[in-house]
């Protein structure tokens, strides 16, 4: 029993110690969780002590000028401009600091609770897999990102096709189209359209709109739109009358796609119901062997 009890001793006064520098680095913080104040809860929890993850930050003297940072800034410029994109960063190293730090003072608190050291071994690894997931939202996001633009992409190219071929200029009907939904495509129109009115050139503002989207569809798209005005409103029309018919095609292959992705979420269902019924067949099997 002796060792168990050093390792008790130990564990309680690395937990203990754990704890009082957790709180230290806490009350450093609230001088900067105003800062976080304007995030939502829902994609940023327990925003209301980031503060401590920002003041060990700041205490490290972190510069945020690693190949991760570059690659990360990279993708809030997508989702949030390059006018926040710093903010953002501070933000998403603050959140995966403050949450592994607390898991990691947990689990020595699952060690009294339990007087397993596997409790706290496993509370360790939720620290880690907790600082890995939440520098991964992100890139989730600019995915699923990703994916609501391309679904109403054919619909924001055959509009303007049709008509920019009834006769309509383009700034014209690239704001007829911009009004006509409320998806991401849309609201991104709605910002070219926002720019042109405040005296950027038309062709600036279709190009940041490609920018800002990044998928390279809509790339070639804007690319698209770019030469046409050089050349003309009759080129345009054609160019995207023919970016149309491309566009469904992508369009059929999403949708396929999106069955896929169903498909293969209903095994989850379906393999916990065959291991389900497995067991009900089998203990009773097993049961009656026991008794013969």
């Amino acid at each position: 029993m002796p060792g168990l009890q050093i390792l008790d001793y130990i564990m309680i006064g690395a937990g203990a110690v754990s704890l009082i520098i957790w709180m230290v680095f806490y009350i450093k913080g609230l001088k900067y969780n105003a800062m976080f104040d304007v995030l939502e809860e829902k994609e940023y929890p327990f925003k209301e002590i980031y503060g401590l993850g920002y003041a060990v930050l700041q205490l490290v003297k972190y510069n945020y000028k690693s190949k991760g940072d570059r690659k990360l800034r990279q993708q809030l410029n997508v989702l949030y401009g390059s006018k926040y994109s710093d903010y953002y960063l501070r933000v998403i190293h603050s959140q995966q600091v403050t949450l592994a730090f607390t898991l990691f003072v947990l689990s020595f608190a699952f060690y009294g609770l339990t007087a397993e050291v596997l409790a706290s071994v496993v509370g360790f690894m939720f620290a880690g897999v907790a600082y890995y997931y939440f520098g991964t939202t992100t890139a989730k996001k600019i995915l699923k990102r990703s994916d609501e633009l391309l679904h109403d992409f054919s619909e924001v190219v055959s509009k303007l096709a049709l008509l920019t071929n009834a006769g309509m200029i383009l700034r014209e009907a690239w704001q007829e189209v911009a009004e006509a939904g409320d998806s991401i495509i849309y609201t991104e129109m709605q910002t070219a359209v926002n720019d042109m009115n405040n005296g950027m050139a038309e062709i600036d503002a279709i190009f940041g709109f490609g920018t800002r989207c990044i998928i390279p569809e809509i790339k070639k798209f804007t690319s698209t739109i770019i030469q046409g005005m050089t050349k003309g409103n009759s080129e345009l029309t054609e160019m995207l009358q023919e970016q149309s018919k491309e566009v469904w095609q992508l369009k059929k292959q999403l949708v396929r796609r999106e069955g896929e992705k169903a498909a293969s979420k209903l095994l989850i269902p379906i393999c916990v119901m065959f291991v389900g019924i497995l067991i009900m067949i089998l203990i009773p099997i097993f049961t009656n062997l026991g008794v013969s």
